[in-house]
């Protein structure tokens, strides 16, 4: 295998790791501003308020995305990890 291959691999497997926490990543983020937001307009400043949506609505979008996220993995390593051990 070659240095390029390497590095071809590499960015593959980066770019599946961004599509696999995309969802995750975007909930959190969405859910963070929308709670800072409402600490902001109602100078509520619990702690536990931005923890608890943010872990649950995390919690949710994971069990729903579940799915993809494992055709994504099984998809990257069956179509490329697997051909590249066996020297195809």
């Amino acid at each position: 295998m070659t240095e390029t291959q390497i590095f071809d691999l590499l960015r593959q497997g980066l770019w599946v790791a961004v599509l696999i926490s995309a969802p995750l990543l975007t909930v959190a983020l969405v859910a963070g501003v929308v709670v800072g937001l409402f600490q902001a307009l109602t100078s509520i400043q619990e702690m536990t308020l931005t923890f608890v949506p943010k872990a649950g609505l995390m919690l949710v979008v994971f069990w729903v995305s579940m799915s993809f996220m494992t055709t994504t993995l099984v998809a990257f390593f069956t179509d490329t990890i697997v051909p590249r051990i066996a020297g195809g």
